[in-house]
């Protein structure tokens, strides 16, 4: 695969399996199973085996987690990078 597929494909949406939004950041609204949230750091409970969300596409999700688009400036190239610019975020606006 070229690099250029690659990244259309990173632009379009976000990597399945990743999960970093999940558990990087500390969500202060609701989640089902979570009824305060989530501290940063900690896998969301609605995270499965898989790094994907179980209430994608579900009303119930948090509308945090909704408006949270991949973006290559903080997703990166992979997972790891992806959890390591959310972690400096999370930290620098706590």
């Amino acid at each position: 695969m070229s690099e250029p597929t690659i990244i259309i494909k990173q632009e379009a949406g976000c990597r399945a399996g990743c999960g970093a939004c999940c558990i990087a950041p500390s969500i202060s609204s609701a989640i089902p199973g979570m009824p305060n949230g989530k501290p940063a750091g900690v896998r969301c409970i609605q995270l499965d085996e898989h790094n994907l969300c179980r209430l994608f596409g579900d009303s119930r999700r948090p509308t945090v987690c909704g408006n949270f688009h991949f973006d290559m400036s903080v997703c990166g190239e992979h997972r790891d990078q992806a959890l390591a610019t959310l972690s400096y975020l999370e930290a620098e606006t706590s």
